[in-house]
């Protein structure tokens, strides 16, 4: 009987040309002096950013958490995408349009 030493599925995996791949990040961040502003209305509105733009990035968001002052993701994504850029995408678009969205926030 032989022994899979991986624990990846033939399904977790994506393909590309010529190359085979499957990264995950686990990123986290907090907002400002971690205060609690994710709540309610605000937290919504964050989640639906956050998933607009995986859809226009082309990646894909695996696990979603949202808490009062941080954020989980785990994200899939092609290796053509940089991790640097993926965070600049989530962080500063979401920061932008919750700004827009919810002035109150800046106080």
């Amino acid at each position: 009987m032989e022994r899979n030493i991986y624990n990846i599925n033939q399904s977790d995996l994506s393909y590309g040309r010529g190359y085979v791949y499957s990264l995950q990040y686990h990123i986290v961040w907090c907002t400002k002096y971690r205060k609690d502003v994710l709540t309610g209305d605000v937290e919504e509105k964050c989640r639906k950013i956050l998933y607009d733009l995986s859809e226009e990035y082309h990646f894909k968001i695996l696990a979603l958490e949202t808490m009062p002052d941080h954020v989980h993701l785990l994200v899939d994504a092609k290796p053509q995408l940089y991790l640097p850029d993926i965070i600049k995408i989530l962080k500063g678009n979401t920061a932008r349009w919750l700004f827009m969205d919810h002035p109150e926030l800046k106080k």
